[in-house]
């Protein structure tokens, strides 16, 4: 566990590869935002979290997936996760911000990844590259 880390992980690093290569500019881990949002985009007043499937217990296959051992614990750890990670964007969402939340299963699909990201962020500014 010692190797899994809060920030900089693979998928965060996908999405803000992704993101800046579409045009957007960002900041990292707002401290004084609720929740430290893995992605900032102050100007569009829109804040991004990239969540571990099994972390903060998604739906899908990873997520689903029980832990083998010290099940109890694991149990209560990601439920607390995902009961922590719904109020901050509560608290983001009351201060005017406009939240998403991008799941590790949903890095694999690049161009839906993409699409999704564009629609939540609109288009890009002016005298910015879109490929």
């Amino acid at each position: 566990m010692a190797r899994v880390h809060s920030k900089d992980t693979g998928p965060e690093k996908t999405v803000r590869s992704l993101l800046h290569a579409m045009g957007y500019r960002f900041r990292l881990q707002r401290r004084d935002l609720p929740g430290c949002p893995d992605i900032v985009l102050p100007g569009r007043r829109a804040a991004i979290f990239v969540h571990g499937c099994f972390w903060h217990g998604h739906d899908c296959k990873r997520g689903d997936r029980p832990p083998r051992r010290n099940a109890e614990y694991w149990s209560r750890k990601r439920a607390g996760n995902a009961a922590r990670d719904k109020k901050r964007q509560a608290e983001l969402e009351a201060l005017g911000w406009r939240v998403l939340v991008i799941w590790e299963c949903e890095i694999r699909d690049a161009e839906s990844l993409r699409r999704k990201l564009q629609t939540f962020l609109g288009a890009p500014g002016p005298g910015s590259r879109l490929t």
